[in-house]
């Protein structure tokens, strides 16, 4: 690849995932069973080196940490994701503020590009953001050994920006131990690792620079502030604390600096798992009340209140809090015998429970404690501030015309030749169109390009490219060798899919 073609690519790349769309890649469900909570790596196991009569000093670990063992453990689970997108289903789609970026919003405009994920079980399932997975149509995910794979959407959770993603691995995958993020403490070491603009496998090292952050939802963000480097290629990747456990996931970057980044807290996303395998999404308890927290001056303005507890603000009409009465200066102090001490216990208590569900609230009005049971609906996604839904494990269809290469080629007469200033050796024939999700693009074969050869057969007619592409196995690759007049010869590796 030269340097503009390069170029091209990393531009390419940035776009798709500021805009964070991706492709969904298709296979067969398999029968699902309770993902595990891997318990922590042994990271206390003696480094021996090999080769050298005497051991070079050992580096100094920041804090007493030593990232670089851990990087070393981490770093064979952490996957690259990259996407595609038609374009076509989403002409007149707005995209929400916390993906559009300076490069603007050409909604109907083909899309490629690059985030990070990591892998949590190791027989092919993966979390990354639902940003990364959105409203695009091919999702190729890249192992640590390089191994590519066409992966599929298993279940996605909008609210809290997170994608539950499975790949047909044909041995086991190393996974990555998962953590509890309710353990971490502000100013704990801990480090990322993704593809910040297509840069795989970067490590960065930081700190916890606040806990419980409210940045998109304040009902249900309670995310992890790091100033660990986190840049745009990032989302999805891990964020892991010094014993090499993954207690958060990357999301956001703050935008107006270049040190304050945003990740999930693994605990929430442990929670949820269950949900999108079995359902593919996730359903959670809906009161319908506008909340905040009792703070020592609000007990002192309004009296005769308790001193903790979830003060009740608002009430939507026609949600399950205005049928059973519940009216702003309530105060509710606990929930099915639990304490509730904030607004934010509550919520999160709230949200736990399953919709039609019946909960016991305790409360507080003027002066007098009643209990009140309120049967819970399902709470609403935030279409504007989270996007469009994927259905998950659906994979569009593209048009069969373009073959198992996502492509359409034609004969390279002596005036198109010519017109493209191609030399008079070069006999093959000429892409005229590509599937901007297909495995010809993903391959960087571009229209204009003459393909030359299949797996060193000759291709001197388009009877002879159909004859070629036949003998090729879906899911197996195939090097094409192709002539471009800016780069010359190039030989390309393509992977032919399995439903065209």
């Amino acid at each position: 690849m030269n340097r503009q073609t390069g170029s091209l690519v990393a531009l390419a790349a940035v776009v798709s995932f500021l805009l964070g769309l991706v492709a969904a890649g298709g296979r067969g469900s398999r029968q699902a069973e309770p993902l595990p909570v891997r318990p922590p790596a042994d990271l206390t196991e003696p480094v021996h080196i090999t080769g050298a009569a005497t051991a070079p000093p050992a580096p100094v670990a920041i804090g007493g940490v030593d990232f670089a063992e851990v990087a070393s453990r981490i770093n064979a689970a952490v996957v690259n994701v990259d996407n595609a997108s038609r374009g076509d289903g989403d002409r007149n789609r707005t995209f929400p503020p916390r993906y559009r970026r300076e490069l603007g919003d050409d909604s109907s405009a083909p899309r490629e590009g690059s985030g990070s994920g990591f892998i949590i079980d190791a027989t092919g399932y993966i979390l990354t953001n639902y940003h990364v997975v959105e409203g695009a149509d091919r999702l190729t995910v890249t192992t640590g050994d390089g191994r590519s794979y066409q992966a599929r959407v298993v279940g996605i959770d909008p609210a809290i920006d997170v994608a539950l993603l499975d790949i047909d691995a044909p041995r086991p995958l190393p996974a990555a131990p998962l953590g509890r993020s309710a353990t971490l403490r502000v100013g704990e070491w801990v480090c990322a690792i993704g593809n910040p603009l297509g840069y795989v496998h970067s490590v960065t090292v930081g700190v916890v620079s606040f806990l419980g952050r409210k940045v998109f939802d304040p009902s249900l963000d309670s995310l992890i502030q790091t100033d660990a480097a986190i840049t745009f290629g990032n989302s999805g990747g891990p964020l892991i604390n010094s014993r090499g456990e993954v207690v958060g996931m990357t999301t956001a970057i703050s935008a107006l600096a270049s040190n304050i980044g945003f990740a999930i807290p693994i605990d929430q996303i442990v929670e949820m798992l269950p949900q999108l395998q079995e359902n593919g999404r996730v359903a959670r308890g809906y009161l319908g009340v506008g909340l905040t927290t009792l703070t020592p001056a609000l007990h002192q303005a309004l009296g005769t209140v308790p001193s903790a507890g979830a003060l009740v603000q608002d009430v939507t009409a026609g949600t399950p809090a205005d049928r059973a009465g519940l009216r702003a200066y309530d105060v509710i102090v606990g929930a099915d015998g639990h304490a509730i001490a904030s607004d934010e216990d509550l919520i999160r208590y709230i949200s736990a429970r399953m919709p039609g569900t019946v909960s016991s609230f305790d409360l507080w009005r003027e002066g007098q404690r009643q209990t009140m049971a309120i049967k819970l609906t399902e709470r609403p996604v935030d279409q504007i501030s989270r996007g469009d839904a994927v259905t998950p494990g659906v994979r569009p269809v593209s048009g069969q015309e373009q073959g198992p290469l996502g492509l359409t080629v034609r004969a390279l007469d002596q005036a198109t030749a010519t017109r493209l200033r191609i030399p008079e050796s070069i006999q093959g024939v000429l892409v005229s169109r590509v599937d901007p999700a297909g495995p010809a693009r993903q391959a960087r074969i571009a229209e204009s390009h003459v393909i030359v050869e299949i797996n060193r057969t000759p291709i001197r007619s388009v009877a002879d490219f159909h004859n070629a592409v036949a003998r090729l196995q879906p899911g197996v690759a195939a090097a094409v060798l192709v002539y471009d007049r800016q780069s010359g010869h190039v030989i390309l590796t393509v992977v032919p899919d399995a439903s065209r």
